[in-house]
């Protein structure tokens, strides 16, 4: 249920306050540094950093299992930050999560996904372990407005779970990765060298807390953090996630130099986007971009916008 609060105006306020720094480019994607003065410290460890540490792991709901929805036990005396598109690997199948999420400490909590292999339901596992990916951008887009519009229909952070296998489906086909599971990982390991290089391409400058992604001179995405080293951290992920998309276009119309400044513009689009704020899964309050142009969310916690992802509706 929807309510009055002030995080629509956390949220505006992040993207607008950030700088821009130097493009670059490798191949058909380009990269615009997000770039924040202020110092901040992470008050919250990253997926890879609570599971490699044990304090946290992350299951099945139960033994039966549930494709909508796993559990993650946090152990440890401080929060943990979960990113929309974060692949989990291992027990009954792979899945993304579906939106960022701040859990707390010492806590249980369910955890909404997305299934991204449709042809295992078997325990590989007990638990899940991340991967070095996140869903492509494509598909982020995509689940983002579904999960909008599930929340404001329904109550629910549930995607569309068949148009998330069909995008899977139809990438592979194009991208030629096969999988007897249809496993989205496939893909990624398909080109994985290639991906390898476009990370390479774009290492965190000083003060990087996001992006602005380009694919053939379009606005693909945004990512934007409240802290640089939480950007250092996840920044390989999110390039491997824009970088699919890129080597899946590469033989599309690529505009010439705009006149524009697009990473500008779609960033103020972004910031005075019409937005739905719900009680987050965790901590916060999760914000949901609901323009016709845009779709994405923030979530924002402890008095800042901990993380804003948001895709332009026609590429």
């Amino acid at each position: 249920m929807t309510h009055q609060t002030t995080s629509p105006q956390a949220f505006a306020d992040a993207v607008r306050h950030v700088a821009f720094g130097p493009v670059s480019a490798f191949q058909n994607l380009s990269v615009v540094p997000l770039v924040s003065p202020d110092e901040r410290a992470a008050e919250y460890l990253t997926l890879d950093e609570a599971l490699a540490g044990g304090w946290a792991h992350i299951t099945e709901v139960n033994e039966d299992g549930r494709v909508s929805e796993l559990k993650i036990v946090v152990k440890g005396d401080r929060a943990v930050l979960l990113v929309d598109g974060e692949e989990l690997v291992g027990a009954k199948q792979n899945r993304v999560l579906n939106l960022t999420i701040l859990v707390p400490a010492l806590s249980t909590t369910p955890i909404p996904v997305s299934c991204v292999e449709s042809g295992r339901w078997h325990h590989r596992s007990r638990g899940f372990a991340s991967s070095p990916r996140a869903q492509f951008a494509e598909g982020r887009a995509a689940r983002a407005k579904q999960v909008t519009d599930s929340l404001m229909d329904a109550g629910h952070r549930r995607s569309d779970q068949g148009a998330v296998w069909s995008l899977i489906a139809e990438k592979s086909a194009r991208l030629r990765a096969s999988s007897d599971t249809g496993a989205m990982s496939a893909i990624f390991e398909r080109v994985g060298a290639s991906l390898d290089e476009f990370v390479a391409a774009f290492p965190p400058i000083e003060h990087q807390v996001g992006a602005v992604f380009l694919i053939n001179g379009h606005p693909a995405g945004l990512e934007l953090f409240d802290a640089a080293s939480t950007w250092r951290t996840l920044s390989p992920k999110l390039v491997r996630s824009y970088a699919v998309d890129a080597l899946d276009r590469r033989d599309a119309e690529q505009i010439p130099q705009a006149s524009v400044d697009l990473p500008t513009v779609f960033a103020r689009a972004v910031a005075s986007s019409p937005v739905l704020c719900f009680p987050a899964t965790g901590e916060g309050e999760d914000v949901r971009l609901t323009g016709a142009d845009i779709a994405g969310a923030a979530l924002v916690a402890r008095g800042r916008a901990v993380h804003v992802s948001a895709f332009p509706q026609h590429v």
